[in-house]
């Protein structure tokens, strides 16, 4: 698999990124990154029904979402904005739909990029 089959295969934005990260190397080398990043367990961690980590996975799905941003992981950046936004302030309704959202947003992005790096 490709860099650009990569990206496609859960709707990134590989030309953008490319154009961020200039070489390809970086763009890999940030992907194998990203699946070790602790930010998205964090969050797997500290969503509660109960809210009472929600300041917390506040904090993680804000990283995340940055990260996604940075890396062109479209689909799993506009669920974990979408997050964020749910969890600013307190916990808003629909955060538990949005959160179930960015998981298996998370597990198309992570599981294309184990394809890729043979993981």
């Amino acid at each position: 698999m490709t860099l650009e089959e990569c990206y496609e295969k859960f709707g990134g934005d590989y030309s953008e990124t490319l154009e961020r990260l200039v070489m390809p190397e970086l763009v890999e080398k940030y992907l194998r990154r990203f699946l070790k990043d602790p930010c998205y367990k964090l969050l797997v961690e500290s969503f509660r029904e109960d809210g009472s980590r929600d300041r917390e996975a506040f904090q993680a799905v804000h990283t995340l979402k940055g990260l996604c941003l940075n890396l062109g992981l479209t689909p799993l950046t506009q669920s974990s904005s979408a997050l964020t936004e749910a969890l600013r302030d307190g916990r808003k309704p629909g955060a538990e739909t949005l959160f179930e959202q960015v998981k298996k947003d998370y597990a198309a992005v992570s599981g294309a990029i184990c394809e890729l790096i043979g993981a």
